[in-house]
């Protein structure tokens, strides 16, 4: 990892010093700038290296497709879902602050309160997914150890894992970008050696016998790849990007986003789809304990390893997610400093966690019908903030991002109305059976001539590219005259102190 350069009147031993991040919403200072876009590896690897990857392949094969069709799916979906977080981490290193405030851009200032509460809620959703995930993954494997995995082991794994997370999450960027590092390697070499000792489990003469499935339950296997890989970060691309100094590559930023998102997610979708195709059992374990369910093809004396390989894994998830949801929360309108904000959502963390892990019945479900209904809205924000990207051809104005009255407006109507009409026909094309809570959606398939709530598009879960096309193309053809003359206008005062908590 490039160490960053040491700021103005600080001495050489600071440069090693973790300290306690007092940015919020405010933009980052020229002397604070650092690094290079390689940097930015480090923090999406680490996030994305969890062994929760390897689930993925159950969960592909679970929509009745063959090896080859899942395969397909994973790679265009992980491969574009990325991307798109690539382009929005642009954002971070032209104007040097959170995802949620440089759409305010788009939104105006307050209007962005909308997309900032709907991202607040998926990246809170994630956090405890994710540590849920981790806590559950334990007590497998104290019960295999036979060393107890009932309710006190899982109260210490929460305990343990929710510790890690608010830990970094509080501390900051200068944390979380060593934490991420040490979690690259450690679960990076471990997860190899997991590999090498259940690859005798794979059979391709049963892998490659799957049935191949219908081209709707191929697009719905890609929609949930998008939703459950790159869709979930691009609300918070540019958090990490935004330390960059201006003058680094665009193409960098891209492409060491995408590449260091991808990458893991890539190589343990191609083994868990092998592992899920040899073994029907296998992948029914995995939609009840996703994690969990691996620890049974583990000799007894590396399921400690594997404990820490899946923990460390998920924390690195959750601590991205964690930092980014207190960004958003601020964004929202929460006046508190951004270590109060990211503690307040290790709270809601604990307590969703708390209801994963001891009284919902199955995890699957619950989980595919939170990522498409929350992956409509988000789908919907980033198709207005690409295109909103792609029309500027400045700076944004740092000032102006926090004044009501500057160039970028306070609640313009047409892309909250663009938002709400995208997601509006998102919703109303996707459903999710297994989610009781969710039978409102699919309302559109019937008048569609899509063959309604049981038809073959039900699964297909079109609503979340519909969503990111119609939003995209709408702000395409009705922002560029609002762009145009935001840009035209003469760079407004510097901000005065206490202003940038608008």
């Amino acid at each position: 990892m490039t160490h960053p350069q040491v700021p103005v009147g600080s001495s050489e031993s600071d440069r090693h010093r973790i300290q306690l991040e007092i940015h919020g919403l405010d933009v980052i200072g020229d002397a604070e700038r650092k690094g290079s876009p390689r940097t930015l590896f480090w923090p999406w690897f680490g996030a994305n290296v969890s062994v929760l990857g390897l689930s993925y392949g159950a969960f592909a094969l679970g929509f009745g497709i063959s090896f080859w069709q899942a395969l397909a799916a994973g790679v265009l979906g992980i491969v574009v879902s990325f991307l798109l977080c690539g382009f929005i981490a642009v954002a971070g290193k032209r104007g040097s602050a959170p995802t949620m405030v440089l759409s305010r851009a788009a939104y105006g200032v307050r209007g962005n309160r909308l997309p900032s509460v709907i991202s607040w809620v998926l990246t809170v959703g994630w956090e405890t997914v994710l540590t849920a995930l981790a806590t559950l993954a334990t007590a497998t494997v104290f019960s295999r150890l036979g060393w107890g995995g009932g309710t006190q082991t899982k109260v210490v794994a929460l305990m343990a894992v929710a510790a890690l997370t608010v830990v970094g999450g509080v501390m900051g960027f200068d944390l979380i970008m060593r934490l991420q590092a040490v979690i690259t390697l450690v679960t990076g070499v471990l997860t190899v050696v997991y590999i090498a000792l259940v690859a005798d489990r794979i059979h391709w003469s049963t892998v490659s016998a799957l049935p191949a499935g219908s081209t709707q339950q191929f697009m719905g296997a890609l929609v949930f790849m998008m939703t459950g890989f790159g869709l979930g970060w691009v609300n918070a691309a540019a958090d990490y990007s935004r330390y960059l100094p201006r003058s680094a590559s665009s193409r960098g930023v891209i492409g060491w986003t995408a590449f260091g998102g991808a990458l893991a997610p890539l190589l343990l979708l191609v083994f868990g789809l092998l592992l899920a195709g040899s073994s029907g059992s296998l992948s029914q374990a995995v939609a009840a304990d996703p994690i969990g369910a691996l620890t049974t093809l583990l000799p007894t004396w590396f399921l400690v390893p594997f404990a820490v390989v899946a923990v460390l894994g998920l924390v690195g998830g959750a601590v991205l997610d964690i930092y980014s949801s207190g960004l958003a929360l601020l964004s929202a309108g929460l006046r508190v400093p951004r270590y109060l904000a990211a503690l307040l959502d290790g709270i809601l963390m604990i307590a969703g966690s708390i209801y994963i892990v001891f009284f919902a019945d199955t995890f699957l479900g619950q989980f595919m019908g939170f990522l498409t209904t929350l992956g409509v809205p988000i789908a919907a924000w980033c198709g207005v903030m690409l295109a909103d990207l792609a029309l500027r051809r400045r700076d944004y104005d740092e000032g102006d991002l926090f004044r009501p009255n500057g160039r970028y407006g306070d609640v313009p109507l047409p892309p909250l109305v663009l938002t709400l009409g995208a997601t509006a026909a998102g919703w109303g094309l996707v459903t999710n059976t297994a989610a009781d809570w969710l039978t409102w959606q699919g309302y559109l398939l019937q008048p569609l001539g899509l063959g309604g709530k049981s038809g073959t598009w039900a699964p297909a879960n079109l609503g979340v590219l519909v969503a990111l096309a119609l939003a995209f193309l709408g702000t395409l053809l009705l922002g560029r005259g609002r762009v145009r003359a935001q840009e035209a206008r003469a760079s407004s005062p510097p901000l005065h102190e206490g202003e940038h908590v608008t």
